[in-house]
């Protein structure tokens, strides 16, 4: 019925990856998250990489075991469509928005992305997509050091914050 691109061992392999999270009556279609929580913006590029806030979401995996019990649901029907549809009314919404949430997380994540490493080199958002596009690389990290590489890293010093007013310069006469 549906066209999975993973089997259903590596399906759970990478769910055992996350962590299971409890019922949440707002978010209920939801069943795992990861296990790491995402390090703030001002943390180096390179920290949050390796924490993996901007790996594959873990959407996916979940929209993934949803067809798999759907399938094995309307081989339970016996391919009576009308009861599988009565039975699996909420698997198949639970499908339907796990699928909106990866969309719109993956499409956070990459923008996020190249947001940061416009921020860190001298590229446009056109020049990061280009290196998207061209580089052959196996994972984010190594995407990072050849970006590191081909291009110079630009310090960017955080201004201080202070609240009030700022102090008077005091005169010497001498």
């Amino acid at each position: 019925m549906y066209s999975i691109p993973l089997s259903r061992k590596e399906v759970e392999k990478q769910l055992s990856q996350y962590q299971k999270i409890n019922y949440n009556q707002f978010r209920w279609w939801r069943m795992y998250q990861p296990k790491n929580k995402p390090l703030h913006n001002r943390q180096p590029l390179r920290d949050r990489i390796l924490n993996g806030d901007f790996d594959y979401t873990c959407y996916r995996a979940q929209q993934y075991l949803i067809e798999y019990q759907l399938e094995d649901l309307l081989k339970e029907c016996n391919n009576d469509y009308q009861m599988f549809l009565e039975k699996g009314a909420v698997q198949l919404a639970r499908r339907k928005r796990l699928i909106e949430d990866a969309e719109k997380d993956e499409a956070e994540r990459l923008n996020s992305l190249i947001t940061e490493f416009t921020k860190y080199y001298r590229l446009d958002k056109k020049q990061v997509e280009e290196e998207m596009i061209n580089f052959s690389g196996d994972s984010l990290i190594d995407f990072y050091y050849h970006i590191d590489e081909k291009y110079k890293v630009v310090p960017i010093p955080y201004p201080l914050r202070r609240r009030g007013r700022p102090p008077m310069k005091k005169l010497s006469i001498k």
